[in-house]
C-alpha cells in the first residue's frame, strides 16, 4: 500500500474581488512540490477552489490524498453541497445557478480520480504548511 499524498492548499485575494493567488504544497514520501498561480480579477473563494483543482491535477495517477484546507467554503461545498448541485443540474436548492460553477465542475472530475480525505485547518493559526501556502498565494496575488 502506497503512502498517501499530503496536500495543503490556500487561496488569497487582495481586495475580494481583485488580484488573487492560489497555492498548493504536495508531499509524498520524501518528495515535496510547491505550486502557485494568480488571476487578475477574482475572489478568495475562486482562488481556494483553484488551489485544490491544481493540487489534485498535479498528481499523475490516482492516489490516496490527505487534503488540508482552511476554506470551509470548499470543504462544505465538496462534502455537503456538490452531490445535490450535480443532481439539480448545478443549481442551488433555490434553483439559482451555483456560484463558481465553472470551477466546481473542474473540481468534480479531479476529485473522482483520487480518494480524498478532507481536513479543515484554522487559517492563520500557526499551522506551518497552511502558513506557507498562505504566503505563496499572497505572493502570487501581489505579483500581478
Amino acid at each position: 500500500m502506497s503512502s498517501p499524498v499530503i496536500l495543503h492548499t490556500d487561496g488569497s485575494c487582495l481586495n475580494n474581488p481583485g488580484p488573487g493567488g492560489w497555492a498548493a504544497i504536495l508531499q509524498w514520501n520524501s518528495n515535496e512540490k510547491e505550486l502557485s498561480g494568480a488571476a487578475q480579477d477574482t475572489t478568495n473563494n475562486r482562488m481556494e477552489l483553484q488551489a485544490v483543482i491544481e493540487g489534485l491535477n498535479a498528481l499523475s495517477r490516482p492516489m490516496d490524498v490527505e487534503l488540508y484546507t482552511d476554506s470551509k467554503y470548499v470543504l462544505e461545498g465538496v462534502t455537503a453541497w456538490m452531490p445535490k448541485w450535480r443532481r439539480n443540474g448545478w443549481k442551488t436548492a433555490a434553483r439559482n445557478p451555483v456560484a463558481n460553477r465553472d470551477l466546481w465542475q473542474q473540481l468534480d472530475p479531479a476529485l473522482a480520480r483520487h480518494s480524498v480525505n478532507w481536513h479543515w485547518v484554522k487559517g492563520h493559526s500557526g499551522d506551518p504548511l497552511n502558513e506557507r501556502c498562505d504566503h505563496l498565494a499572497r505572493a502570487a496575488a501581489m505579483s500581478l
